[in-house]
């Protein structure tokens, strides 16, 4: 089967961790023993998050002037190359005789997406009120309140189009296992001649990871995170693990923004789509995800 893996921002750093590469390395190579299983197998894709270290690049922004502060597609392509030279490094030694590629991928967002009216995903270290203002003055940046403190908040176009799923589609039908569209992909939007160029966005990594398979022809989207499975009544005490489910019953869910709920709207995207089903769960389950024996599994039907 040809299974596209989307890694969640825990394998590469848990919050409250110290964001040293020795850190993210060990969370990698523990990653990368779960894709190495899969990939054994199975015809692997991985794609994976950047928000640890996309905040750590903004950050450096804190204190420059507005014409040395890196755009966030800049930011965006500088992370994916880190991240990806790590995983591939994990796979490696994993894999020692599979040939295994990262690829930059820039991902097209349309130009007039309401989501540039209205920035919502957080980036980049809590500020306080002064320094919000400041660094929205300096740069032009849109701050918003996150508790007591602020934080820079950027856009979170959809994805329409993986620039560069054609050559993913070459390499993976070589049999080469493909690492791309990190983070999302590269914010970048394309005027009427179609040049393209990069915008101050942040793409929803698991959205991509639904677009990515759609576009590969994929029997199977894995969502991989830190928990086991989603959760009916989540945070109640009669909250159940859901192990099958289908679209329909899954959008029906109260899930939230900011942590499953891109994830179920990914999986029911790709499900939707007719090519397979979707799995959602540990990261260490991956093998048994895609044997239904662990995690939630989203398909169409009456389930």
């Amino acid at each position: 089967m040809r299974v596209v893996i989307a890694l969640g921002g825990n394998a590469l750093l848990q919050r409250g961790e110290k964001p040293t590469v020795e850190v993210q390395r060990g969370h990698i190579q523990r990653a990368a023993r779960a894709v190495a299983e899969v990939a054994r197998e199975h015809t692997v894709v991985v794609t994976h998050g950047n928000g640890p270290q996309v905040g750590l690049l903004a950050a450096r922004a804190i204190g420059q002037r507005e014409t040395d502060a890196y755009p966030l597609d800049v930011l965006g392509a500088e992370s994916m190359g880190m991240i990806g030279y790590l995983i591939e490094q994990a796979l490696t030694n994993e894999l020692p005789s599979r040939r295994i590629a990262t690829l930059l991928t820039q991902v097209e967002v349309r130009s007039d997406d309401p989501a540039f009216h209205n920035p919502t995903k957080p980036i980049g270290p809590v500020l306080t009120k002064r320094e919000a203002e400041q660094l929205s003055n300096r740069h032009g940046w849109s701050v918003a309140p996150e508790g007591e403190h602020y934080r820079r908040v950027v856009a979170s176009p959809h994805p329409v189009r993986v620039l560069q799923s054609e050559i993913i589609k070459m390499l993976v039908d070589d049999g080469v296992l493909v690492i791309c569209g990190g983070g999302g992909g590269i914010p970048v939007v394309a005027d009427a001649s179609g040049t393209i160029s990069g915008v101050e966005a942040v793409i929803d990594k698991d959205l991509t990871a639904a677009l990515l398979a759609r576009s590969l022809g994929a029997d199977v989207l894995l969502l991989l995170t830190d928990v086991s499975a989603l959760q009916d009544r989540w945070g109640s005490p009669d909250a159940e693990s859901i192990r099958t489910t289908s679209p329909a019953r899954l959008r029906g869910m109260d899930l939230a923004t900011g942590s499953m709920g891109p994830k179920a709207d990914a999986a029911c995207r790709f499900v939707e789509s007719g090519l397979g089903f979707a799995g959602i769960g540990a990261i260490d389950d991956a093998a048994a995800i895609l044997r239904g024996e662990a995690g939630t599994i989203v398909r169409t039907g009456d389930v």
